[in-house]
């Protein structure tokens, strides 16, 4: 099992709009493309009500709330339960494995991974690992791969905006300081 790309599909849901069906179906894409079509429009209020829950447990790494983290990671662990089995498609043996029964809704089979993935990316990497965006138009999430821990940003854009944002106000503040100085003087 590839724990990182279940603890993405957390990532990816707590960054989705979910404002619809649409911005649901939106969501499952690769691995998850065949849940796009069995997804119906009571998922999108359980889909929304995990990522608020799945946010909170970014906030919660980020400020170094490791407990609390946990105590929430536990609780949707216990609300998405993991049944591993292993799975092969149209009589293939490409054997893999899935998290949920067989038959389980597509809400239970996305959301039993991507906690189970987050709570093993906790294990393994410390909830300093998870972060929220720096640049406050942003809030996004994201998980920290970087080698000394020091990623603050979900994106290279995020990051490159937030820069000349400092750069400009940086700049605007050294001309008034100039504009200051002149009427002083």
């Amino acid at each position: 099992m590839d724990f990182d790309a279940y603890a993405r599909t957390a990532v990816d849901l707590v960054n989705a709009p979910l404002a619809d069906l649409d911005d649901l179906k939106a969501l499952f894409h690769g691995d998850h493309a065949w849940m796009r079509d069995e997804v119906a429009e009571r998922d999108v209020v359980l889909f929304r009500r995990a990522s608020r829950r799945l946010r909170d447990v970014f906030e919660f790494g980020t400020t170094g709330r490791d407990t609390d983290a946990v105590a929430e990671l536990n609780s949707l662990l216990a609300a998405f339960p993991v049944r591993p089995r292993i799975s092969g498609h149209e009589g293939a043996r490409d054997w893999h494995m899935h998290v949920t029964s067989r038959g389980a809704s597509v809400s239970a089979e996305y959301l039993a991974g991507a906690v189970w993935g987050l709570s093993v990316w906790l294990c393994q990497y410390g909830s300093a690992r998870f972060g929220v965006c720096a640049d406050a138009r942003c809030g996004n999430v994201y998980l920290d791969t970087s080698s000394n821990c020091c990623r603050r940003f979900c994106s290279e854009r995020c990051a490159t905006r937030s820069h000349v944002a400092a750069h400009r106000a940086r700049k605007r503040a050294a001309v008034e300081d100039e504009a200051g100085l002149a009427r002083v003087s």
